[in-house]
């Protein structure tokens, strides 16, 4: 990686645009970025840092980015860092702009922009920059993986601050493991630890719910042995638990069987006996059963030996029935011709009432005759019929004529009318669309004047309330200059106190045998005395920084006061002379001139519809009143056509309808007398027919009566049953003979017989004796299911009991296996012997590489003399690993890089920074780093071991590298040539290079 140009605006201390050709201070392979204290030398690496990972080192970076702004910036200038570098083989230029509160473009206060960032990259063919990427996450992924390193470890390698490595040489274990893991990044081994620590108390724990699960079966099998089980006293994780419990499970399971072999031999006795009882109480039923029927019967036989006269009579009324169903169908033959007659001389009596009194007595052939002739005379009226429905169409074709006519009428009326106010109306109507297009030219005309009249108000309020805040920025300025003043002449009072008594400061620094700083003499017999109320450096110092405050804070108060005052002219000069009240209302006219003249115009549309509609309506009547003249021309006409035709069918109706008033009228009457003289003459002939099968009948029934041994029809008639009785009287008779039939076969029985002869039964005593012996039955069922379901019970957990002691062998080997990885990795094993941890392991590998590429240098800095060893002795308790010693080729003894001086610190420090440089970015994949900076450290050295120290670091060019030393030491002044001087003012630090080409 090489640097080429390094941009900043508004960055840090710097409050202008100040940049850094790295290729020109690269030249001379060694430069110098030196100037006082606070001016901004670390800000040049923070902004190089800052443009590669988007963030500073350490402390600095707070705020996201919000803290990196120069407070000498002006408030319109953004801050932005853009680097320029080569990383491998691929020319770049990134661009970072951190989030800024500018001001807002309108209005007061500020508003928040988000940080930006830019990647571009240079074609070596055309020379054009090639944007690549906008995303932050993009850019500073793909930078990292060009570098090959994080922030942490760029800042260690290519910053090399000085003051780190020396607190690296004296911490102890703990503190060197932190800083060398976060630039080797060996998480991944503390992870291993992490994730071995992790599994090994994973299995501990699935061991331990195991045992858990096996206790649980053993006290569930006690439970299912009734007490006989005594589970073993272990707790989960002891060694014998499995066997112990598998051991109590075979003893239950035994002891189980034994039982239910007990319990079987019981229920089979019992059963035995309770089929001997069910025998028994069975045949006391069967006894008891028979008894009672015999008993049963003789009751039966008595009941039916007394009802036996009624069966006697119902057997005669049975036999008189049959005699009396021959005789039925005469019967039956008789009423219904005798109906027949009636309703037949009824229907004659009632046809005859509604004849004329001539044709009352005439008899079926006279009435026939007569209907007849009066079907005759209705036949000839047809064509009457016809000529009476045409007369009565043609009133009602003149009835249309008429309404047609009266419609005509008053539609041309209406017309005429309409018409007659057609021209007021157009005119009327064109009046309407005139004025809203009026009020439309209007309305734009005012839409023009209500921006600027607007702006003028708003002007006009922003004038108002300037005015007032410039009235407060005034005596704030002026109050801000006064204590400016007061404070420069506080600070000029002091420092000319200082000066009378500078003598005395100088001579606190004296020292017996060192030369003076203004005389040079090496003996001082008088030095000078402070006084009472002697002013020193840092009183002064102070006084000055309130002095400078208080001018900062009146070039702000009058910066302020400017830019209100710019703004106050500039919206008077918007605003005119006017007052804010005068042109609040002459907008609030406008507005209302405006609002009406827009509702005027929005009428224009409404207005030219009606015209439209009134126009079409004009065509329409004027149709209207064409079309009704001719429609009246046409029924003339056809009026004359009517009345000659009405005349002719009038004249034939007068002939065909005689003296009734309409031919339908003659027609209904002749088709009544049609209607009634048939029904008269039909009804006489069925009387007459019906008198007849009367007579027929009745001797009929007289000739079966006397065959079926009846003195009269009526006898016969008395002795028929109907359905009903006949059938009740049937089920009675034969229930009699099903009864006697019964009652008979029971009483021949034998067994019921023999039964009968014997001694009464005694159920109950049957009974009880077969209950108990089936409650004998059912406990000793329960008992042997019981002993049964022991047993399976017993065999389910025993079983379960084996699987879980099979699972859970590979489980503690496991447990056993990653117990021991943990506690080797961990280093609290026995098998580790110096009690080291896998990443301090790992870490110790690192720092003894880190020790012997540092001794390379260390050894020609301090000529030949040390050299950095690496330990993994432990410490006290702590663990070893990562130890750092230096061996002293003088005397021969190793010791701790604690016990180094002052100049032998920075000589071990800056070895070791650059030897950590080599193995980290060996180990970040080779990417050759071509320029590095070193921050301090240079004042503890004396001239020779300066010398020695610029030699190695001179002697890095051998590489093509640059290195830049940031330093405010004199001497090196004058021993680099080529620097970058950074010099700091009120407006910010500037940065100036020097020995260039």
């Amino acid at each position: 990686m090489r640097l080429h140009r390094l941009d900043m605006t508004a960055f840090g201390p710097f409050g202008s645009t100040q940049s850094v050709d790295f290729g020109e201070l690269s030249a001379a392979g060694l430069f110098l970025l030196h100037g006082p204290t606070g001016a901004g030398k670390t800000s040049v690496l923070d902004a190089v840092c800052y443009a590669l990972y988007g963030s500073v080192p350490g402390a600095r970076q707070s705020g996201q980015g919000m803290t990196l702004r120069s407070d000498h910036a002006a408030p319109g200038v953004r801050t932005e860092v853009t680097l320029e570098l080569t990383v491998a083989g691929r020319r770049l230029e990134i661009t970072r702009q951190p989030p800024w509160e500018r001001p807002k473009k309108r209005g007061t206060g500020t508003t928040l922009d988000k940080a930006q960032t830019w990647l571009r990259e240079r074609d070596a063919a055309s020379g054009a920059w090639k944007d690549l990427s906008r995303s932050h996450q993009e850019i500073g992924e793909e930078i990292t993986q060009l570098l090959g390193m994080s922030r942490e470890q760029f800042c260690q390698v290519v910053l090399l601050p000085q003051g780190d490595f020396a607190r690296f040489l004296r911490a102890d274990a703990e503190a060197r493991g932190k800083l060398l893991g976060r630039l080797f990044d060996t998480r991944r081994f503390a992870d291993v630890e992490k994730r071995l620590a992790e599994r090994r108390r994973a299995a501990e724990s699935r061991v331990r719910e195991g045992d858990a699960d096996l206790l649980a079966d053993a006290h569930r099998m006690q439970q299912a042995a009734g007490g006989s089980m005594e589970p073993p006293e272990l707790t989960p994780g002891e060694p014998g638990l499995a066997e112990a419990v598998l051991s109590a499970a075979a003893v239950a399971r035994s002891t189980a069987r034994e039982q239910l072999t007990a319990a079987r031999c019981r229920l089979a006795t019992a059963e035995s006996a309770l089929a001997d009882a069910g025998r028994a109480l069975d045949a006391v039923r069967e006894r008891d059963r028979l008894q009672r029927r015999f008993a049963e019967a003789r009751e039966r036989a008595d009941r039916l030996r007394e009802r036996s006269g009624a069966h006697q009579e119902a057997r005669a009324r049975m036999e008189r029935a049959r005699k009396a169903g021959t005789v039925a169908p005469a019967l039956e033959l008789r009423d219904s011709a005798g109906a027949e007659h009636g309703r037949a001389a009824g229907a004659e009596l009632r046809a005859r009432a509604l004849l004329p009194a001539a044709l009352a007595d005439a008899g079926a052939a006279g009435l026939a005759a007569a209907a007849r002739r009066a079907a005759e005379e209705l036949g000839g009226l047809e064509s009457a019929r016809r000529a009476e429905r045409r007369l009565t169409e043609l009133l009602g074709e003149r009835a249309d004529l008429d309404r047609q006519e009266r419609a005509d009428e008053e539609a041309r009326e209406d017309a005429e009318t309409w018409l007659a106010d057609w021209e007021e109306t157009r005119a009327g109507l064109q009046a309407g669309i005139d004025s809203a297009q009026q009020a439309a030219t209007t309305a734009r005309e005012l839409a023009v004047l209500r921006d600027p009249a607007r702006q003028r108000l708003n002007a006009a309020r922003l004038r108002d309330r300037l005015a007032g805040e410039t009235r407060t920025a005034e005596e704030q300025a002026r109050a801000a200059r006064e204590r400016a003043l007061a404070a420069k002449q506080h600070w000029l009072d002091l420092k000319e106190q200082r000066l009378n008594g500078i003598a005395a400061e100088l001579a606190a620094g004296l020292t017996d045998g060192e030369p003076c700083a203004v005389c040079g003499a090496t003996e001082h017999p008088a030095p000078a005395r402070k006084v009472a109320g002697h002013v020193d450096r840092e009183t002064e110092e102070r006084a000055l920084a309130d002095h400078q405050r208080a001018d900062d804070h009146r070039a702000e108060a009058e910066r302020r006061l400017g830019a209100v005052r710019e703004a106050l002219a500039a919206a008077s000069a918007e605003a005119g002379d006017g007052a804010t009240e005068q042109l609040s209302r002459a907008v609030d006219e406008l507005e209302r001139q405006y609002a009406q003249a827009r509702d005027a115009a929005s009428a224009l549309h409404a207005e030219q519809e009606r015209l439209r509609r009134a126009e079409d309506e004009h065509e329409l009547r004027i149709t209207a009143q064409r079309e009704a003249a001719v429609r009246a021309a046409s029924r003339v006409g056809h009026r004359e056509r009517l009345d000659r035709e009405h005349a002719a069918l009038e004249e034939e109706l007068a002939q065909a309808r005689g003296d009734a008033p309409s031919v339908a009228a003659r027609a209904a009457q002749l088709e009544r007398s049609v209607g009634l003289l048939t029904d008269a003459a039909d009804t006489a002939r069925a009387a007459e027919e019906a008198a007849q099968r009367l007579k027929e009948a009745d001797a009929r029934l007289a000739d079966a009566a006397f065959r079926a041994g009846f003195d009269t029809p009526g006898a016969a008639a008395e002795a028929l049953l109907d359905d009903a009785a006949h059938r009740e009287l049937q089920r009675r008779l034969d229930a009699w003979q099903h009864e006697e039939a019964a009652v008979r076969a029971v009483l021949a029985e034998p067994e019921t017989v023999a039964a009968a002869q014997q001694p009464p039964a005694d159920l109950g005593s049957a009974q009880r004796a077969a209950e108990d012996a089936d409650r004998r039955v059912r406990e000793a069922a329960s008992a042997r299911d019981a002993a049964d379901r022991r047993c399976a019970e017993l065999d389910r957990l025993s079983a379960r009991a084996a699987a879980s002691v099979r699972r859970l062998g590979p489980l503690r080997e496991e447990y056993e296996r990653v117990a021991r990885m943990a506690g080797l990795t961990a280093g609290t094993s026995a098998d580790n012997e110096r009690k080291m941890r896998l990443e301090s392991y790992v870490l110790a590998a690192r720092l003894e590489q880190v020790a012997a590429a540092a001794t390379v240098r260390l050894h020609r800095m301090s000529s030949g003399r040390y050299t950095l060893v690496h330990s993994d002795d432990r410490t006290g308790r702590g663990r070893s690993g990562l130890g750092l010693h230096v061996v002293d080729a003088w005397t021969g003894r190793e010791r701790d890089t604690a016990t180094l001086s002052g100049g032998e610190t920075f000589f071990a420090s800056l070895a070791l920074a650059l030897g950590l440089a080599d193995v980290v970015t060996d180990e970040a994949g080779g990417v050759r780093l071509d320029t590095l900076f070193i921050d301090e450290g240079f004042g503890s050295l004396d001239d020779q071991a300066l010398d020695e120290v610029l030699d190695v670091l001179d002697s890095l060019r051998e590489r093509d590298r640059s290195v830049g030393i940031v330093s405010h030491v004199g001497d090196l002044r004058r021993r680099i040539h080529a620097q970058l001087e950074v010099v700091k003012g009120r407006s910010g630090s500037e940065l100036r290079r020097r020995g260039t080409r």
